[in-house]
């Protein structure tokens, strides 16, 4: 990351994201300050391209942009998680003006893939596409968890194709449109001041021109863009939220002390070797995110396998790390002022978001066995 980056990131999360992290999550707020701050410091068009005015940074900045976010905030973390997964897929096929919005700072954009009849399966689309004359197509949908619904100004929407054969086919969405819905609140375990929650589509009309890519291959975009931003910033949020744990824990264990014995909580060696751990787990999940990044960036032949081992393996090490965390720093880790247990709640929900650890774990078999990744 650029020294300006850094500088950027750093404020926004010391001013705004970490001051509101414990409202957006006991309120389930969404973090509307911290996303207005991020567009304002160009942070929204981070991998906009220069030419419709974007910083034009990688997969690799985003990533340490998103960690830094998760240490202070992972509902923060996940909306800009979402948003660049879909800004990825309108560099590649969007309408030059809302590029140009994004860049600017003042849309927010994200996925909307799973859905009700298909959970957590979200390659496989029941939502329709419908003609209607020669310009217009009707969208009809029940998606099921839409991060930032309702706060987002555009979807990236997954549908049946319109008239070709495949799986699936994407469209802008503009949010504003007719007969969407994302009506509701998300009071969930963790995470939640990301507004995931459902939206409906009954008869939402699109433009032709709506469509991102080629009618019926939109899991070829899904492939090819969506997967390595969706997992590798994904682990980059469960890396921030270790991160955070592990400093919290170590902050413990160096201060409180058992006055009876005169000793500190890291005066015992089982303490010191749960932090060490800590530590060597959250390692070895950063390791395994630099290689990600750099078998994409090298254009790897195994560059498909690390993208599918990263976001499992970093957030089976999330949950680890914060069960640790919680364990040893014992009852005041259940305290919701201290923070840590914030971050043992985040931590879990990147093993059930589509898609789940037993389906990477099956996906990677798949590839490991030569076979592809979608029936």
């Amino acid at each position: 990351m650029t020294t300006s980056l850094v500088e950027d990131i750093s404020s926004i999360v010391e001013t705004t994201v970490a001051p509101n992290a414990d409202e957006v999550d006991a309120a389930g707020a969404f973090p509307r300050d911290a996303i207005k701050a991020l567009g304002e410091a160009g942070l929204l068009g981070l991998i906009s391209s220069t030419e419709v005015g974007g910083r034009g940074a990688g997969l690799r900045s985003a990533a340490e942009v998103v960690e830094h976010l998760a240490r202070a905030c992972g509902s923060t973390a996940m909306v800009v998680c979402m948003h660049y997964c879909a800004t990825a897929v309108l560099e590649a096929h969007g309408p030059r003006e809302t590029r140009e919005a994004i860049a600017r700072g003042g849309h927010l954009t994200t996925l909307a893939f799973s859905e009700t009849g298909s959970r957590s399966h979200f390659w496989a689309p029941l939502s329709t596409a419908t003609a209607d004359g020669d310009d217009r197509v009707v969208l009809d949908a029940s998606k099921s968890w839409v991060t930032s619904a309702g706060e987002a100004d555009s979807y990236v929407w997954s549908s049946t194709p319109l008239a070709a054969e495949g799986p699936s086919t994407l469209w802008l969405v503009p949010a504003d449109r007719p007969g969407l819905d994302a009506r509701g609140r998300f009071d969930g375990f963790g995470l939640r001041g990301n507004a995931s929650r459902p939206v409906t589509a009954q008869g939402v009309v699109v433009g032709r021109d709506a469509m991102l890519g080629t009618d019926g291959r939109g899991d070829e975009i899904m492939l090819g863009v969506v997967l390595a931003h969706f997992h590798v910033l994904n682990a980059a949020t469960s890396l921030g939220l270790m991160e955070s744990a592990i400093g919290k824990a170590i902050a413990h264990v160096t201060t409180a002390r058992l006055e009876h014995l005169g000793r500190r909580l890291a005066d015992s060696p089982v303490t010191r070797a749960n932090i060490a751990r800590m530590r060597l787990i959250a390692d070895q999940a950063r390791t395994v995110l630099g290689d990600a990044l750099a078998a994409i960036e090298g254009d790897r032949p195994d560059a498909t396998l690390r993208v599918l081992e990263v976001k499992a393996a970093a957030s089976e090490a999330a949950i680890a790390v914060t069960d640790l965390a919680m364990r040893v720093c014992g009852g005041a880790a259940f305290r919701k002022e201290g923070g840590l247990e914030r971050y043992f709640r985040d931590a879990r929900a990147a093993t059930v978001m589509a898609p789940t650890t037993e389906a990477i774990h099956d996906f990677m078999g798949r590839a490991l066995c030569g076979m592809p990744l979608f029936d």
